[in-house]
């Protein structure tokens, strides 16, 4: 049983973490709903959490710490995406959406990834929760514990954005109505909004 405490420190405090309505849920929820390259998506999402949970438990959370511009980089450059990203889902609150397969409009596969990369990559968030917190974390346990706590928060990880997925097959019917989209839209711009200014105000006051 001592053994499998580090996995449940790991699983419980990354699930503590990211369940929070942020601009990488909220895009892959909308794309699980279109049915469009989610699986992909999730994949990604996945694989950058499990390396960024691997190198701040192995100590990779100390240098990000210590190099405040480049959390000035990703702060400045992520409210910008974010912006761009948000605005532009106020904009398709105007066009008139359904699930029906004859006009869904379909996104690239390579759109998905390249936008899956700069919404994770590009959010300071994602290293503060990952590298920092859940890696100053699993770094103050015991060298034997802390894989089991590595392996824990990368299976928080994964479960998490699988239900995602999942929710999202659930919730497709709701979307075959129009109105449903433009409250998606409105919900996913408003979440992008509030976290671009809350990263412009956390660079503009440090």
């Amino acid at each position: 049983m001592t053994s499998l405490l580090p996995i449940v420190q790991g699983y419980s405090l990354t699930l503590g973490l990211i369940a929070a309505i942020g601009a990488q849920n909220a895009l892959l929820i909308s794309q699980c709903i279109r049915n469009q390259h989610q699986w992909l998506m999730a994949g990604i999402c996945m694989l950058i959490d499990i390396m960024l949970i691997s190198a701040g438990v192995f100590g990779l959370g100390l240098v990000i710490e210590n190099a405040p511009g480049l959390m000035l980089f990703f702060k400045l450059g992520g409210a910008a995406f974010l912006f761009w990203y948000g605005a532009r889902s106020f904009m398709e609150m105007r066009v008139e959406q359904s699930l029906v397969a004859d006009d869904q409009v379909v996104t690239a596969r390579r759109t998905i990834i390249l936008t899956t990369l700069a919404v994770s990559l590009l959010n300071p968030h994602v290293y503060l929760d990952t590298v920092i917190l859940i890696g100053s974390v699993g770094a103050a346990l015991p060298e034997n514990h802390q894989w089991l706590f590595a392996l824990g928060a990368s299976l928080g990880s994964i479960s998490w954005f699988i239900s995602l997925c999942l929710l999202g097959k659930i919730l497709q019917p709701v979307f075959a109505n129009a109105k449903a989209w433009k409250v998606l839209h409105g919900i996913v711009g408003v979440t992008m909004w509030a976290i671009a200014s809350s990263l412009l105000y956390a660079a503009i006051s440090a």
